[in-house]
């Protein structure tokens, strides 16, 4: 599988899944343009100590070539520029993953609309909708110039799971049901140019900031299962990367177009694993597992 000559964004790609898809899109050869608040010069309100200059060393040290660019995904003009930047120095762009979130410090778990802070609601959505659909406004008219083209619009729960269960904040909900239903619609737009559109959910995520609720590292997550079981269904955030870079390699990914995938379900077909050698497939767990059970709904899967 390789990816060189590909150029791709990676939109919201300072931590978290956005790293870990940029990682494994350079280990398999790509130029990846890494975009993100945080800089080692600039921090966002996270106050979290990763950068966008952290991810696009480790594209680099992985065999692709990483470029840090600073953007509020949020401003139109500067996701213009920097699309417009893309073109002056490749003149093409193979393939985009809209990743942009933070809104982990801004959901309410158990809250009905009226309950939930309106402020912190809205501010989601707009984190979670808007700067998909503007970062796709700008990016999409270079990604059509050639055929082959790839978007990935990443979410929390696949469209099955989440058109059957509540995700525990009527602003959350939305926000991640939109992801799939966006890929769905872009899918029918770019079909006639010949790029694919899809969504894809990683399982529960072992993110920078999951490890630290746990307080442990990915060299020791395995400790986290003796207070919670179930993350013994966890996954790098490198193994949704696999995913992603798989299916830009694959000739024939228009066959997936406008679909809601997963991480594991696409370890399936493809056959990577993740960093430790296992192929976790977390949505599977939670339809014949979980459901058995009728536990609280998991939480944290982005």
């Amino acid at each position: 599988m390789t990816l060189k000559g590909k150029i791709a964004l990676v939109a919201g790609a300072t931590r978290g899944g956005g790293r870990g898809i940029a990682a494994e899109l350079g280990a398999a050869g790509a130029t990846v343009y890494v975009t993100g608040r945080t800089t080692r010069s600039q921090q966002s309100e996270y106050k979290r100590p990763e950068t966008i200059e952290e991810t696009a060393e480790l594209v680099s040290e992985l065999g692709g070539e990483g470029v840090a660019v600073q953007v509020d995904h949020l401003q139109s003009t500067q996701v213009k520029a920097l699309i417009e930047r893309i073109r002056r120095e490749h003149g093409r762009l193979d393939i985009l993953v809209n990743d942009v979130w933070g809104g982990e410090n801004l959901f309410e778990w158990n809250k009905a609309v009226w309950e939930h802070d309106l402020d912190n609601g809205l501010k989601l959505l707009r984190l979670a909708i808007d700067t998909h659909l503007i970062t796709a406004h700008h990016a999409l008219p270079l990604m059509i110039e050639n055929r082959g083209g790839l978007l990935v619009e990443v979410t929390d729960g696949t469209a099955e799971y989440n058109a059957e269960h509540y995700r525990l904040s009527p602003f959350y909900d939305l926000a991640k049901v939109a992801a799939n239903r966006m890929a769905w619609a872009h899918a029918k737009d770019l079909e006639p140019h010949g790029a694919t559109a899809i969504s894809i959910t990683p399982g529960w995520m072992r993110s920078e900031m999951m490890l630290e609720h746990f307080q442990v590292t990915e060299e020791t997550w395995r400790e986290a299962t003796k207070i919670q079981p179930h993350f013994v269904i966890s996954e790098s955030p490198r193994f949704v990367g696999r995913a992603i870079a798989a299916l830009a390699a694959d000739p024939q990914k228009a066959r997936w177009n406008g679909q809601s995938l997963s991480s594991g379900s696409l370890a399936q077909e493809y056959g990577f694993t993740d960093l430790d050698g296992s192929r976790p497939d977390c949505w599977r767990y939670m339809r014949e597992v979980m459901e058995q059970n009728k536990p609280a709904d998991a939480t944290g899967y982005r």
